[in-house]
């Protein structure tokens, strides 16, 4: 079944698609309209040339100047130079050039920007007459380069926003799976209760009862302490558990013959330890249970009662975890489901809420500070899980 929270991670990566889309949208726009105002100014610069070229092979110097005072200063917002056919500015406009520089100061200034410009576009040739050529150098408009720049910081800031809104967007997610898990677990304890003290009852009378095969009696016991046990676990969800060092391998011991007598007896569990010292992490010692008790019991559904589970117990090489695997003979998890087996609301049963694995995992990661992940999985031949637990 799809959970709510699926939905919700689908809707999440959708906002950020359409944020994404917006940005592009937004640059692709921009940058056409830099291409249509580049386009413009370099018809505005070959004008120019073109009125430039007519001034002096036919006109007098005043026309000359009423053209670099009028046409240039007026219309034109290009940065450009004009240079003898040497390469040395005559001419230049919208330059920012101190009047306090030296003329050869000023020169090598003009210079260095006539060598910025031949990097962004082709010199204009202009032909004053036989042997008489000179060379327009121009460069993008303040505005031009205002909108380039401007684009980026566009698609930037979008992407910022984006980024702060899945963060947003995820934490209040998790603050109501909290809820949701806390509130779950402490009214599935508070039920549990009345019918736990009510068992208590009836194990007593049935301790006074002559007739009553007094043998059953603690297994009765036993199935007893793993509901207040049960209890006890589903009552500390929402606190932080107090973590002790413990020796894991007796846990683990522990928790697999509880489970032996209570499964199908064609399920065989096998405890293997690399090693036989040094089994000691800080855990809490239900918590523990539960998680082991969980993967256990999906093994044994997996496997539909008949199969093999092996736990191997090994420490890191670096003697900073201690590592848990647990294999299964079952009928392995495709490679398409491995992700998705975690998130709330998953499962391949029939009934059940698909939240064991997803308690699990937050009894390991955030109650215990370790990790848990599918090792490995193979179709019809089985599946590995493996749980770290940090040592110190």
């Amino acid at each position: 079944m799809i959970s709510i929270y699926q939905n919700k991670e689908k809707l999440k990566w959708i906002i950020v698609a359409i944020a994404l889309l917006i940005g592009l949208f937004s640059l692709f726009y921009t940058n056409s309209l830099v291409q249509h105002l580049a386009d413009r100014e370099k018809k505005q610069i070959n004008l120019f040339a073109s009125a430039l070229e007519f001034v002096v092979t036919s006109a007098s110097d005043e026309e000359l100047n009423f053209v670099f005072t009028e046409i240039i200063h007026t219309e034109l917002s290009v940065p450009c130079i004009v240079t003898d056919d040497k390469g040395e500015p005559i001419h230049w406009r919208n330059i920012d050039v101190s009047p306090n520089l030296s003329a050869e100061e000023e020169n090598k200034l003009l210079l260095k920007h006539i060598e910025k410009m031949k990097e962004v576009y082709e010199p204009i040739e202009m032909d004053l007459g036989p042997d008489f050529k000179q060379y327009i150098y121009y460069d993008n408009s303040e505005a031009i380069v205002q909108l380039r720049y401007f684009s980026y910081m566009q698609i930037t800031g979008i992407a910022i926003l984006s980024v702060l809104a899945y963060f947003v967007f995820s934490s209040t997610r998790r603050a109501e799976q909290n809820r949701v898990w806390v509130g779950l677990a402490k009214e599935t304890a508070h039920q549990l209760g009345t019918p736990i003290s009510s068992l208590m009852a009836w194990i007593e009378f049935f301790k006074a009862d002559e007739n009553f095969d007094q043998s059953i009696i603690p297994e009765l016991t036993k199935d007893l302490q793993r509901l207040e046990m049960i209890t006890a676990r589903f009552s500390s969800i929402g606190s932080e558990p107090s973590l002790v060092e413990e020796n894991v391998l007796e846990a683990v011991e522990n928790i697999v013959n509880y489970l032996q007598k209570r499964v199908s007896t064609k399920v065989k569990f096998s405890i293997t330890p690399k090693i036989e010292h040094d089994m000691m992490a800080k855990i809490n010692i239900p918590l523990f249970e539960w998680i082991i008790e969980n993967i256990c019991k999906n093994a044994v559904d997996a496997m539909s009662g008949v199969g093999k589970i092996d736990i191997y117990l090994r420490n890191s090489k670096d003697h900073r975890f201690l590592y848990i695997d647990i294999s299964d003979t079952g009928k392995g998890i495709p490679k398409s489901k491995i992700k998705s087996i975690f998130q709330p609301g998953f499962t391949t049963k029939k009934r059940g809420w698909g939240l064991g694995l997803t308690l699990v995992k937050r009894i390991v990661e955030n109650y215990h500070r370790g990790r848990i992940f599918v090792l490995k999985s193979e179709i019809d031949v089985g599946t590995t899980f493996r749980i770290s637990f940090p040592k110190d």
